[in-house]
């Protein structure tokens, strides 16, 4: 299993990537929750330390939750009840308080990583491998768009931000969602990045309506 463990303390971290990887596990350890949000796409399942030095736990939990269904284990000092309940409401799958057994450890990763694999499976929807709105039209696997019959001339970047919202048409899109998915960063650090390259696609296409702003969520292509 790929494990990615949040933990700021050197002592406490390399003892458990040490038992973890005993037991087969692979684990990438980071300090920060920013990253938590830039390498949770390579993990099967987060250990997550809420004391992390810049940001704290719970809102790197609110963050990946906007993105990932990722498996959560929480793994803290922090045993108040108001914590606890707040890490299980935010989407947390189980929550253990240090010191912990690493024997208890093991067990409730086995658990978790069980649950998350007896979950039915959602059902795939067909994909729409061309998107057309208007005389807008979308070719997201020859990554070409044209515009009333004329081919636009659009970046890498901008085409990958036009594909998310594309394969979603008339679907609202989180600003969290589009990050991770075309920087692999759901963290803010990188949000102005998205802005210009919005105000470019938009000036390039020259269709005012197309890519509709959702004011405190995120956007939406078309109708």
């Amino acid at each position: 299993m790929q494990i990615l463990l949040a933990e700021d303390d050197d002592g406490v971290a390399a003892a458990l990537v040490e038992v973890l990887y005993d037991h087969g596990h692979d684990t990438r350890r980071v300090r920060n929750g920013r990253d938590v949000l830039t390498y949770h796409r390579s993990a099967d399942l987060l250990l997550l330390d809420l004391g992390l030095p810049d940001v704290d736990g719970l809102e790197v939990l609110r963050g990946l939750r906007a993105v990932s269904d990722v498996s959560v284990l929480i793994l803290t000092a922090r045993g108040d009840e108001r914590s606890v309940v707040r890490g299980l409401r935010l989407g947390a799958d189980d929550y253990l308080v240090k010191p912990v057994r690493l024997t208890e450890l093991l067990a409730r990763i086995e658990a978790v990583t069980r649950r998350t694999a007896s979950r039915p499976a959602a059902p795939a929807a067909p994909t729409a491998r061309t998107v057309r709105a208007g005389d807008v039209e979308v070719d997201l696997d020859a990554r070409r768009v044209r515009v009333d019959g004329t081919e636009i001339d659009l970046t890498a970047k901008e085409f990958d931000v036009l594909a998310v919202l594309a394969a979603r048409a008339g679907t609202a899109v989180s600003r969290e969602q589009l990050l991770d998915e075309v920087w692999g960063d759901a963290h803010h650090a990188v949000s102005r990045s998205l802005d210009v390259h919005l105000t470019q696609l938009r000036a390039k296409l020259r269709r005012p309506g197309l890519l509709t702003t959702i004011r405190g969520f995120g956007y939406r292509f078309g109708d």
